[in-house]
């Protein structure tokens, strides 16, 4: 009779076991996400005035912005976007979001501290950024390709995207593509429907 019972409980457990393999499998296969290129290395400082590097986000998926605190723009829309994503990923330690301001001169440490907070930065993986000006510029513009400019005749006195880059827990910029099947390369920060799609390539990523 145990015998009986021990084959029955085996058989039960290699059923199971068959059932669930493909789901562990798609767990951590790769998304159908295009994959850019490695993000270019960094180390700025943080609100707290704490150095970060690319490398404290390894293991993480994160999102990376290029705004300042002055900004009379787009900024304030990018950072309520930003914010949607800390409500939607609150609590997962693997989520992240970089905000590099391109204007560090008026963007210390103290004053992007007074922003996160006004704002309502809470997650422990949203640093707010800042470090010397080429440095930042030529990491947006040269190093993510994301327009970052000085213009004293615009509002605010710069110019820069409202786009949103993605990355992966390896370091990799990821997009998805667009109906013809050519990649995005980077979210629309603005609109809704960037910030839908990016929410839904996060969740993508972190099963990865």
């Amino acid at each position: 009779m145990k015998n009986k019972s021990y084959i029955g409980i085996t058989f039960i457990v290699l059923i199971f076991g068959i059932w669930a393999i493909p789901k562990i499998i798609a767990k951590f296969q790769k998304s159908d996400l295009y994959t850019m290129g490695h993000v270019p290395a960094f180390e700025l400082t943080d609100q707290n005035n704490k150095k970060i590097s690319d490398k404290d986000y390894l293991g993480k998926v994160y999102v990376v912005e290029f705004f300042f605190s002055t900004c009379p723009t787009i900024c304030p829309i990018m950072n309520q976007n930003m914010l949607l994503l800390q409500e939607e990923f609150y609590g997962n330690p693997k989520f992240g979001i970089a905000s590099i301001t391109i204007n560090p001169e008026f963007d210390t440490p103290n004053v992007l501290k007074e922003h996160a907070d006004l704002l309502g930065v809470k997650h422990y993986n949203w640093h707010m950024l800042t470090g010397d000006k080429e440095y930042i510029f030529k990491l947006a513009n040269q190093g993510f390709n994301i327009y970052t400019g000085e213009n004293k005749k615009v509002a605010g006195g710069f110019e820069h995207s409202g786009l949103f880059a993605l990355i992966d827990k390896e370091g990799n910029i990821r997009c998805r593509k667009d109906e013809f099947g050519n990649p995005i390369l980077y979210y629309d920060g603005i609109e809704k429907e960037g910030i839908q799609a990016i929410k839904d390539d996060i969740k993508k990523l972190l099963e990865e």
